[in-house]
């Protein structure tokens, strides 16, 4: 189970219900935190579900319910337990941070903050729901306020789960140096913490193989099948790579992936149908005759394939002082969502899809405009850098006739190889596979194809090589297509301060470089699989 989700502030009611003595529902919700502590999430709520119906107003029965909504997954009805919960009692500070996670997580900025600001004026100090409230926070994208609670959780738990939550935010702030320092306090307390080792072995280089050692130490003792395991291999991954021991690192980025890819479920038929719908409801004959949308020329859209450039791009955008990021936002697809009326736990599907272009586009591209309001920066201008807009290009460019697109291309290996050695959180379900990965990269250069076509230069396409080989003329050259006054700063993007909400959060404050240009090809012998479809699909030699 989660540690986040363990909130003490799910308060027992002074009375039994009725037809249920107070024992009785003590001992059944007490099974339900058990069976929710193995994860068995049928008997959880089996449990919540007996003692409601005796009693449906029992406070601490609903905040169960929203636990095991958590655990399991299903944002939408944790959502609605907490919402019970603080219906039930205003002054539940526990049920208001819950609820503003469940609204964060779910890309409701707006509600997420009311609920967040209901759970600090009801003064919690549960640790706890401390670090929950820092965590509604970093989502939002405001790290030093994230900081601040993790800093209060920290006083009152003196806790290595609330270091994590604090090396995290201090990493995010390019506060290296404490980060580590945070890191270690939670290694010397609990030392086979997979995901502590993940994170510290980002925030430099290695010089030698010491941790490595120890990581691998660890690693023949956990069980297989052990979460950490796809940490702790990614981690030793990095560093064998670090110190340029190219098979060594190999072999332990394969193990993280096979350990990721037996932890989740990805239908490749799935997104195959999205593309497919996509390229075919999406085409020149909809967008030339669809009514324009939302007149805002706020929006700057950064889109492409993760671990392609798009933060550096983002960097060297939000260096002007017009320009500010308000990070990877969910909105627009969320919008999508909202306004066909169809609800899916996946991100995005072909029957949602299939129902987009009769959407009013000036109703769509408001909607994302006010569910981004929360997060926007002060500024004439926000990017919005959720690299799998790439989607719905057509779409936001009806909705949003004056947002700027600019999509970053990246050389396919490299492109490739660069989100398998990665471990994302929970996005890219394709990328722990090398042909798995390979197969999405050809359906996503096709569907750009065809954007191209349909949408032509309201699409600016930034190389990456290029930009890291000379980066005053493509800063530019992109400044320029935003319609901006160009400005010396945006050439000295690494010295901004600004929070990085990214998988490159310590790397981005480094000068431009192309170390990672053609860095494939240290591994090549080891990317068969991969080589052999993008080979078969042309995209190995052709022109990007």
């Amino acid at each position: 189970m989660n540690s986040n989700s363990r909130i003490s502030g799910a308060r027992q009611q002074s009375s039994a219900p009725r037809g249920m003595g107070q024992a009785d529902v003590a001992k059944f919700l007490r099974r339900g935190y058990q069976a929710l502590m193995r994860r068995d999430f049928k008997e959880a709520g089996g449990c919540c579900n007996l003692v409601l119906k005796y009693h449906p107003e029992l406070v601490e029965a609903h905040f169960l319910v929203g636990l095991v909504g958590i655990e399991s997954g299903d944002w939408n009805i944790a959502r609605r337990a907490f919402k019970n919960v603080v219906s039930l009692d205003e002054g539940h500070a526990a049920g208001w941070a819950q609820l503003a996670r469940c609204c964060a997580k779910m890309g409701q900025f707006s509600l997420a903050e009311k609920a967040v600001i209901n759970a600090e004026n009801n003064n919690p100090e549960d640790p706890l729901v401390l670090d929950v409230i820092g965590n509604v926070h970093s989502i939002l994208g405001d790290q030093e306020k994230a900081l601040y609670w993790f800093d209060r959780a920290m006083a009152g738990g003196k806790s290595t789960f609330f270091e994590l939550s604090r090396a995290k935010a201090l990493t995010f702030l390019g506060r290296l140096e404490e980060a580590g320092t945070a890191l270690k306090a939670v290694l010397a307390e609990k030392p086979d913490d997979g995901m502590a080792h993940w994170m510290l072995s980002r925030l430099g280089k290695a010089s030698d193989e010491n941790h490595i050692e120890a990581m691998k130490g660890i690693t023949d003792r956990l069980p297989e099948g052990h979460p950490s395991h796809a940490f702790l291999e990614y981690a030793i991954g990095k560093e064998f790579e670090d110190l340029e021991a190219w098979d060594q690192s190999f072999e332990a980025y394969d193990a993280g992936a096979k350990a990721r890819r037996s932890q989740l479920h990805y239908d490749e038929d799935a997104e195959a149908a999205l593309f497919n719908t996509l390229e075919k409801v999406l085409d020149e004959e909809w967008f030339g005759q669809v009514a324009e949308g939302a007149d805002s020329t706020a929006p700057i859209f950064i889109v492409g394939q993760p671990r392609t450039g798009t933060t550096l791009v983002e960097r060297i955008i939000t260096a002007h002082s017009d320009v500010g990021s308000a990070g990877e936002l969910q909105q627009f697809a969320m919008a999508i969502k909202r306004l066909t009326e169809m609800a899916s736990p996946k991100p995005m599907t072909a029957e949602i899809i299939e129902k987009a272009p009769a959407l009013d586009m000036k109703e769509l591209g408001s909607l994302y405009l006010e569910t981004t309001k929360s997060v926007q920066p002060d500024m004439p201008h926000f990017i919005d850098k959720m690299p799998v807009n790439y989607l719905y290009l057509p779409l936001i460019a009806a909705a949003l006739p004056n947002a700027k697109i600019i999509h970053i291309v990246r050389d396919p290996m490299d492109s490739c190889f660069a989100s398998y050695k990665q471990l994302f959180a929970e996005a890219y379900y394709h990328s722990y596979d090398q042909e798995e990965m390979a197969r999405h990269h050809i359906r996503y250069r096709k569907l750009m194809n065809r954007w191209r076509t349909v949408l032509g230069d309201r699409i600016l396409d930034v190389d990456y090589e290029e930009v890291v080989q000379d980066l005053e003329p493509n800063a530019r050259r992109i400044i320029n297509f935003l319609g901006l006054d160009w400005q010396d700063a945006c050439v000295d993007f690494h010295n901004q301060d600004t929070a990085v909400t990214t998988a490159s959060a310590a790397q981005v404050r480094e000068k431009a470089h192309t170390r990672s240009v053609g860095r494939w090809k240290k591994f090549e012998g080891h990317l068969g699989p991969m080589v052999s479809v993008l080979k078969d699909a042309g995209l190995i030699g052709e022109p990007k």
